[in-house]
């Protein structure tokens, strides 16, 4: 950007255009009436996390009736738990319908956020990916809604870079290669590798899953939503209310088991022991050492079963707990031997402790959000920064207020 170049402007800013981005831009809408607002986004549409996620079988594991705005409740849900292209289209006609689309910029990454003193406004440095050109924008409400789910760990197996087939992380599922009859590798145990593995595993060669950590995996809440349903929710008043508060009920009920207490103690029994007898029942019993855990219920978060332990039985299935050495071109390598495979696929989770996805911002003196943070004890201090009262965050490791 030349000298002489004036920075674009909006009364607000967004980074991201997920559901908190959204949110932000459809409530300030409707509460103030407020349309000056440009969102910035990285990928080539919106969604955040709903679109950067395509492997097959991507789900919420949260019911619909509250995975969604309540200002904006969707009587058309085809299930509690639709998978991610229903969430995706949900997610655009919102943004459509508050006229938020024709505000957002894409393929688009802010570098850089730093308070002007001078001109009492957030300075963004923002670069171009399709020409690698940088431009400016400056606005007096800054708003991060980067999420938590968008950049994949990297690789922690050696070799991956001698592997002669194809390797990808799950949030960037390659759409090119043709799994149908391959020898296939799935690293991970937890939300994303347990949807993933029923989804595939009748249509591959043979699936090998290699699991390093233990999850309680509870019965699922999922099922269709009949036709009857939804025209009751779409012509009822009030139905669609009822249901979410009953939902959000169900979800709260369970945050008993989180007080240390002695009705908390035998809360988490009750609910541990109903747990692993799904788990025992419908897993093989060659298993169970495997992906039982040792350890109390709500020391990690639940995974719900989407068909992944009945998957386990497939004779083209097997479910190792064994160290993989390293990553060689025929596949992987245990103490045992090289375990053949065309395809491997890392479901080993994402980056989460970057703040604000790794955007950089500056407040007053030159002071970064993570400098203030650690003079408080760390984010969850939750303060602002100086500068910052005008930039709070979309999640709430984020919030600047």
């Amino acid at each position: 950007m030349s000298k002489s170049e004036v920075p674009s402007y909006s009364q607000f800013a967004c980074v991201g255009t997920g559901f908190a981005g959204i949110g932000l831009g459809a409530t300030l809408k409707r509460w103030y009436d407020i349309g000056d607002i440009q969102f910035f986004e990285r990928n080539s549409k919106l969604g955040g996390t709903w679109f950067v996620n395509q492997y097959p079988g991507c789900a919420c594991d949260i019911p619909s009736a509250l995975y969604s705005f309540s200002f904006e409740a969707n009587p058309n849900w085809s299930r509690v738990m639709p998978p991610q292209e229903e969430l995706w289209r949900y997610l655009d006609h919102v943004a459509r319908k508050y006229n938020l689309t024709n505000k957002m910029k894409f393929g688009i990454d802010v570098e850089r956020c730093e308070w002007s003193e001078a001109r009492q406004r957030w300075r963004m440095t923002i670069r171009r990916y399709s020409d690698d050109s940088i431009f400016t924008h400056e606005c007096q409400f800054l708003f991060t809604a980067t999420g938590q789910l968008m950049q994949p760990n990297p690789i922690d197996v050696p070799g991956a870079e001698n592997f002669k087939g194809a390797i990808f992380h799950s949030s960037r599922w390659d759409t090119s290669v043709d799994i149908e009859g391959k020898k296939v590798v799935v690293f991970g145990n937890g939300c994303t590798a347990t949807q993933l593995i029923p989804a595939i595993v009748d249509k591959v060669k043979h699936l090998t899953q290699v699991i390093r950590t233990k999850h309680w995996i509870m019965e699922s809440v999922d099922s269709a939503n009949t036709t009857f349903m939804k025209k009751v929710f779409g012509s009822v008043p009030g139905t669609m209310t009822i249901q979410r508060l009953l939902m959000f009920a169900w979800a709260e009920d369970s945050f008993r088991g989180f007080y240390m207490t002695d009705a908390g103690t035998r809360y988490r029994k009750r609910v541990q022991a109903r747990v692993e007898k799904y788990m025992r029942a419908t897993a093989p019993e060659e298993y169970h050492d495997k992906i039982i855990p040792d350890f109390e219920l709500g020391c990690k978060r639940r995974v719900f079963d989407s068909g992944y332990l009945k998957s386990l039985h497939s004779e083209n299935m097997t479910l190792m707990d064994d160290p993989v050495l390293e990553i060689v071109p025929e596949g992987i390598r245990t103490k045992d031997g090289v375990i053949e495979a065309d395809v491997i696929v890392m479901c080993n989770g994402f980056v989460t402790n970057n703040a604000v996805g790794g955007l950089k911002v500056i407040g007053r003196g030159g002071e970064t959000i993570e400098q203030h943070w650690e003079s408080f004890g760390g984010a969850e201090a939750d303060l602002p920064i100086p500068g910052e009262e005008e930039a709070p965050g979309g999640n709430q490791q984020y919030w600047l207020l």
